[in-house]
């Protein structure tokens, strides 16, 4: 007769498990920060603290300056009656002006404007603002895409300080050999929610930092998992939903 596990070895057992698996997911961790870390200094290092630029994309114009994590983002445009709109965000908080006033706003209205601002310079910077406290980072694995081998990092966020989108899920792929962020691909719950797959294009160097246009795709379905894009980009799945393009760039 097979004698039964004593309680007294099941909890000792239980610990070893748990133990592996704890160190395993640590171990995970810190080769995540390593890769974020080296990509960061790829793409610009100690460049993106004292950092000013501004740049046209679709119909507004954006102005951004950066000293040592004291920041301030504009939006700039004019609305169908002429008027000077500008929107600004910085760690104070959000304020619109029109025609130079300041102007009042719904709570929804103002997280919606804060958010859009916040989301352009996000891309934008990217992968400098993985290292936000906020950010939650883990390996997926490695990949090769076009020949080219990639190491594959999951993104979440903490609800306190992830702002209003914290939900969103992440995925980068950064070379092996040189830690060029090359893809993105993200979930998103706004609007119905979806999932968008981006493919670098145009880098160029400005100022010591690494900018890139971006190639935005869709699958035809927006349930799509975050984790089949790869794999339907390499087949040709994905359709072209639009260009991400940075023009009239200009930095100090």
């Amino acid at each position: 007769m097979k004698k039964s596990m004593s309680p007294a070895k099941q909890v000792k057992n239980l610990f070893y498990v748990c133990m592996i698996i704890l160190i395993s997911s640590c171990g995970e961790e810190r080769m995540a920060q390593r890769i974020v870390d080296n990509a960061i200094q790829a793409h610009g290092g100690r460049n993106y603290e004292n950092l000013e630029l501004e740049f046209d994309f679709r119909e507004y114009h954006y102005r951004m300056k950066n000293n040592g994590g004291l920041y301030a983002y504009e939006r700039v445009f004019e609305d169908s009656l002429g008027n000077s709109i500008i929107d600004k965000l910085t760690n104070n908080g959000f304020i619109r002006t029109v025609n130079g006033d300041p102007v009042d706003l719904t709570e929804e209205r103002e997280n919606a404007f804060k958010s859009s601002v916040n989301s352009v310079f996000y891309f934008a910077l990217l992968p400098y603002r993985l290292n936000d406290p906020a950010v939650k980072k883990k390996m997926v694995g490695s990949s090769s895409i076009g020949g080219v081998d990639y190491q594959v990092i999951e993104v979440t966020f903490e609800e306190k300080g992830g702002g209003e989108d914290y939900e969103d899920v992440f995925y980068f792929w950064f070379r092996e050999d040189k830690y060029y962020m090359d893809y993105i691909a993200y979930s998103y719950n706004t609007d119905g929610g979806g999932v968008r797959f981006r493919e670098s294009k145009n880098p160029r160097i400005e100022s010591g930092i690494r900018f890139q246009d971006y190639n935005n795709y869709t699958p035809n379905k927006s349930n799509t998992p975050i984790h089949e894009l790869e794999r339907m980009f390499v087949r040709g799945e994905l359709v072209l939903l639009s260009e991400i393009t940075m023009d009239n760039l200009k930095v100090e």
